[in-house]
């Protein structure tokens, strides 16, 4: 039997609804654009291929939520949560993860799409009554107290 604090802790806020909502709207913009993804775990290895995945603070309580365990500190170099060029965590992924894609030929349109959902995410915490906090991955990570409340 599970205790009642067991079932609280996995229930699904009104908020999180809402990012997955959103997430939803985004992954099928994406799909319609049709970026071309070979698996090759670049996305992943920021380091290496210098850049860095931005997250908001609502999507942080999403992702902590639902990911993968990881060991912290994590290393900024790269995602604690690929495994093998593939995500350990891909459904609660962040909105960077799900319009990035090493496609040149897409590079213009995820512009056009990071700023369009990301401006959606934006909104909801305005609505929500919520700090806007916008940082890189690993601040949250490692700070998941920085996360919004779920």
């Amino acid at each position: 039997m599970k205790h009642p604090e067991e079932h609280a802790a996995k229930s699904t806020s009104l908020l999180e609804l809402d990012v997955l909502a959103i997430y939803a709207e985004a992954d099928a913009e994406v799909r319609q654009a049709g970026p071309v993804c070979l698996s090759s775990g670049k996305c992943c290895r920021f380091k290496e291929y210098d850049h860095t995945l931005f997250i908001s603070s609502i999507e942080a309580a999403v992702l902590l939520k639902h990911a993968p365990a990881y060991e912290k500190p994590t290393d900024s170099g790269f995602c604690p949560f690929q495994k093998e060029n593939l995500c350990t965590a891909r459904e609660p992924r962040p909105l960077g993860c799900r319009i990035y894609f090493c496609d040149q030929g897409y590079q213009g349109k995820m512009l056009e799409l990071s700023e369009k959902f990301t401006r959606k995410l934006k909104d909801l915490a305005d609505e929500k009554q919520l700090p806007w906090h916008y940082a890189p991955l690993h601040h949250f990570l490692d700070h998941p107290e920085n996360a919004a409340p779920l």
